[in-house]
Order: C-alpha cells, then structure tokens, then sequence
C-alpha cells in the first residue's frame, strides 16, 4: 500500500527557497500522478502544484513561475522546488497520490502524507 511522507520544510526568509521532498514507500510511485497542497491557519487546503504520470506538470497561479515539481521514479520521490517565496507561502504542505492530474479536488486523492511545515518570515 502506497505511502507518502514529506521532508524539507522549515523558516525561510522572503524571498528565499526551500525544496520539499515527497518519499513513497510500499509500492513505487511510477503508476501515479502527485500532487502537493498547502494549508495555512485559518484557511482551507488549497491544491498547489501536481506532476502526471508521464511528466506534465501544472501549478496554481500563485506559484506559477515559482515553483517548479518535478519527479524522480528511479528514487520514488517527488520534489516541490519553492523560490521567491512570500509570507503568504507560509502553510503545512501536503503531497498526495491520484491516477491522473485532473484539478486539485481532494477527493481525487489518497495516501495522504502528514505534511510538513514552511513558514516564511523575518
């Protein structure tokens, strides 16, 4: 069974990067398209960026041209990129596995994993 876990979130100041990491064990993460969400205090989880199974990707216009996600099979992993980044950035992000990237409704999604935080301030 298909499992995620998230790493590489942390304080940053605005305008810096981090790049957070979406490991899958039990089964190889191949045969799925991924997508990261966030979910800042207060408000509700909102679909970020998502990578297909053969490559396409697709972003949220607040992130477009800022982060960029992109995945390694041969390490069962797939990477969020995040540059410039705005307080507004600031939230627990959250990868998930679909069959195909077809809009962030979390229904569409399993195999949640816990999320990890990032938090973007001076």
């Amino acid at each position: 069974q298909l499992q995620l876990v998230e790493s590489g979130g942390g304080l940053v100041q605005p305008g810096g990067s981090l790049t957070l990491s979406c490991a899958a064990s039990g089964t190889t993460l191949d045969r799925y398209a991924i997508g990261w969400f966030r979910q800042a205090p207060g408000k509700e989880r909102e679909g970020v960026s998502c990578i297909s199974v053969s490559g396409p990707t697709n972003y949220v216009d607040s992130v477009k041209g800022r982060f960029a996600i992109t995945r390694n099979n041969a390490k069962n992993t797939v990477y969020l990129a995040m540059n410039s980044l705005k307080p507004e950035d600031t939230a627990v992000y959250s990868c998930a596995a679909a069959q195909k990237c077809s809009g962030y409704l979390s229904a569409f999604f399993h195999s949640w994993g816990q999320g990890t935080q990032v938090t973007v301030s001076s």
